[in-house]
């Protein structure tokens, strides 16, 4: 038995009224939905939300005229059923195949970031401004180059050791302000014992 606005020969639109049936019957009929939920299952947003979404690639792609793909957007919005909105979308790509949940992301604070390579001109910087204090001030000024040197790199590839490098630089100016008081000294007890 067809439906009464059927004719043979045209394409069935199930979208086009709200008691259209399919046009055919009996056991070894297609049926219009192949997938693992009931066709009978009460739709929810997600799903009409989901066959909105194929009606508007198929129109992107010009497989919908604009008058046929909002009678189907409004026939979608109000489906009832699963099986409605499979019907809706079945002479398209990606119809009606179900979509299979979507993968939530992990969220950006949960994810395990790998640390950036440490620039090893901070490293550098730091073992000279710690040496200053061993080799009385000699690897200060060291400190000081290798810790600007370090800072600059860092900011231009964001490597890391940002802190390694302050400390040097901090060491190497402490180390060679030690050395100029201490030779400012030197002189003005030279000139005035002279």
């Amino acid at each position: 038995m067809t439906h009464p606005s059927w004719q043979p020969g045209q394409p069935w639109q199930p979208w086009k009224g709200s008691s259209a049936q399919q046009p055919w019957s009996g056991a070894g009929a297609p049926q219009p939905w192949t997938g693992p939920s009931v066709p009978s299952m009460l739709a929810s947003h997600a799903d009409r939300e989901r066959a909105v979404d194929v009606l508007r690639a198929g129109y992107g792609e010009g497989r919908l005229e604009h008058p046929e793909f909002e009678q189907r957007v409004s026939r979608a919005y109000t489906a009832r059923t699963v099986g409605e909105l499979a019907l809706l979308v079945a002479d398209l790509p990606q119809g009606p195949m179900p979509h299979p949940a979507p993968v939530m992301p992990v969220p950006p604070t949960f994810l395990a970031t790998p640390r950036p390579p440490t620039n090893g001109k901070a490293v550098g910087s730091v073992v000279c401004g710690v040496l200053c204090l061993v080799s009385f001030g000699l690897t200060g000024i060291p400190a000081v180059v290798l810790g600007h040197a370090a800072r600059s790199e860092i900011r231009r590839t964001g490597e890391g050791g940002d802190g390694l490098a302050l400390t040097g630089l901090l060491l190497g100016w402490l180390s060679t302000a030690a050395w100029a008081a201490m030779l400012t000294l030197m002189i003005v007890a030279a000139a005035l014992s002279a």
